[in-house]
């Protein structure tokens, strides 16, 4: 898949377009991290205890399926099939900023979500507390 190329030239620059593309353990989509923000995450999960069940089962998600990316010249990345079928992956595809890192659906899935997230906003008219004092 093509990076779109608004972040190709940032990814270059600040990692040599490196990535580490990893499962989302509550929707089916993937997680892509710059590899400096990825080193961190990784320290912090792999400090969890392993004789916590859920810690381990984490762990195992989210590190077992961590796998290193380069972009190539053109700015585009080689996702290994197994990443891609967790994430149901197909022809079209929404790569959207989330901070320090991207998150990539198929854009049939996103499209379905994304409604979901609106309509469930409207019907409970609920914001979270945090976000009261935020103005847009």
């Amino acid at each position: 898949m093509a990076v779109p190329a608004r972040y190709r030239q940032l990814l270059h620059e600040s990692n040599d377009g490196a990535l580490v593309v990893t499962i989302d353990t509550e929707e089916a989509c993937l997680l892509v991290y710059p590899i400096n923000e990825w080193e961190p995450i990784q320290a912090k999960l792999e400090a969890l205890p392993s004789f916590n069940p859920a810690a381990r089962r984490i762990q195992r998600l989210i590190i077992g399926h961590a796998t290193d990316i380069e972009l190539d010249s053109s700015g585009r990345m080689l996702l290994p099939a197994p990443l891609r079928e967790y994430a149901g992956l197909e022809k079209k595809m929404v790569m959207m900023g989330q901070g320090n890192k991207f998150e990539l659906w198929d854009e049939a899935h996103w499209d379905e979500r994304r409604r979901s997230y609106l309509e469930t906003i409207r019907e409970e008219n609920q914001i979270p507390e945090e976000l009261m004092s935020l103005s847009l």
